[in-house]
């Protein structure tokens, strides 16, 4: 469609978590700026009559592959996915090659965005150098090029003395960590859950217990050092309680969920399909009770895809040389919206809190309501719509995902930045 600067988005029931709005009203958009109504000069009218409006949605983990895996996303084809899934603005993660440990890779990805990106990409810097896990990285140069957290997603540091340091060092900048949470030496070389059907399989599996122990001491970093810790793709039972008890206490850890964890079990192993391979691995039905119960009590503040793409070769070995991820950025909203709104989990304002208060608070952000004077980010939301998903019409480059062919119920119709519609099927 052809939007004009200024436009006035009607008849929508605007969802706002941020100041505790649910009401149908109206969204006034002007030179890329939420301004009242009244106040537009010229405006066209867009009809959202029946439609979610919300903030714009934040994807807080995602892979994009570039530099080091074109063949499997670049920034223009991941922006493209998460502006059709609906986000507004993505964290990319720093495991790319070369990884993102330097000002110099912060200001690759940022110049890229400018160029190619679809929806805002807030950059995620190294944890420690080249993700190795022996050396802290250059923490306060990354936070002077722009980034909002550091990671080493994919990896998690296993010496406790260095992830102390990481922690001290990385409070005293006001940055929060995303860590994969993950022992070694308990995962060994287990592609799947540790549990009835990997004996069953005849797989080896990778215990919960790799999952908790790492979960406990980033709870005893983060107290020690004040510094904020925010645990990336939460699975295990355990964990929630863990993350439950340490938030009762006032430590500032917080957690995240992703939609394949609270919509598939590890029984869904039994196919041998690589698309339902990732790490952590699906769990337990026990497991995804627990994280539906953890979003419900608002133990777990943020949900987020984890979208990894990989290549159509990469994917097609056997399950145990595949390797872990699934692409998630343009089935989320549908998998989260049947799996949490439909079935009276979660409200709408609590759903989608989820995708935005919750990463907000988490990075710091600070004007992504939708009161006036904000940027116009905004997602647009049809709860009824059904949407069946098909893999070889997705907008990323990979197609490695478990629900091809699956239907659900609602769907992002259409995405603002900045107040231009970068995604539209209205």
């Amino acid at each position: 469609m052809n939007k004009k600067k200024s436009y006035i988005l009607t008849g929508g029931r605007v969802v706002d978590p941020f100041r505790g709005i649910d009401a149908v009203m109206d969204i006034g958009v002007m030179d890329g700026v939420i301004v009242e109504p009244e106040s537009v000069v010229n405006p066209e009218t867009i009809d959202v009559s029946g439609l979610i409006v919300a903030p714009g949605f934040i994807d807080m983990h995602v892979h994009l592959r570039q530099p080091g895996n074109h063949a499997a996303e670049t920034i223009a084809t991941g922006t493209m996915a998460a502006a059709a899934g609906g986000f507004s603005g993505i964290v990319p993660m720093p495991n790319t090659s070369p990884a993102a440990d330097t000002p110099g890779a912060i200001e690759y990805i940022k110049r890229h965005t400018e160029r190619e990106g679809k929806v805002k990409v807030y950059p995620c810097g190294c944890m420690t150098k080249n993700l190795e896990g022996k050396e802290m990285a250059g923490i306060g140069s990354l936070k002077a090029a722009g980034v909002v957290a550091v990671s080493d997603d994919g990896k998690c540091i296993q010496n406790h003395e260095l992830m102390r340091h990481v922690a001290e060092y990385t409070a005293s900048f006001g940055l929060p960590i995303l860590d994969h949470c993950e022992d070694d030496c308990l995962k060994g070389e287990g592609v799947m859950h540790e549990g009835v059907w990997s004996v069953l399989l005849g797989m080896q599996g990778i215990s919960s217990a790799s999952e908790e122990l790492m979960i406990a001491r980033d709870i005893i970093m983060s107290r020690m050092s004040g510094c904020r810790i925010h645990i990336q793709h939460l699975s295990c039972q355990e964990g929630v309680s863990m993350i439950r008890h340490a938030r009762e206490k006032g430590i500032l850890i917080s957690a995240e969920v992703t939609p394949h964890h609270i919509s598939l079990t590890d029984e869904c192993i039994k196919k041998f399909d690589t698309n339902y391979k990732m790490n952590p691995p699906l769990r337990s039905e026990y497991d995804r009770q627990a994280l539906i119960q953890g979003l419900a009590d608002g133990t777990i503040t943020v949900i987020a895809t984890d979208h990894a793409p990989h290549t159509a070769t990469a994917k097609l070995v056997e399950f145990d040389y595949a390797p872990f991820g699934i692409v998630g950025l343009e089935t989320a909203i549908p998998v989260c919206l049947s799996e949490l709104y439909h079935t009276g989990v979660l409200s709408i304002s609590s759903f989608v809190s989820k995708f935005t208060v919750g990463p907000a608070e988490i990075l710091g952000f600070k004007n992504k309501s939708l009161a006036a004077g904000n940027p116009a980010d905004i997602t647009i939301i049809d709860l009824n719509r059904e949407f069946t998903v098909d893999a070889s019409k997705f907008y990323s480059k990979s197609r490695n995902t478990p629900y091809n062919g699956m239907t659900f119920k609602g769907k992002a119709v259409a995405t603002v930045v900045d107040g231009k519609f970068v995604f539209s099927e209205l």
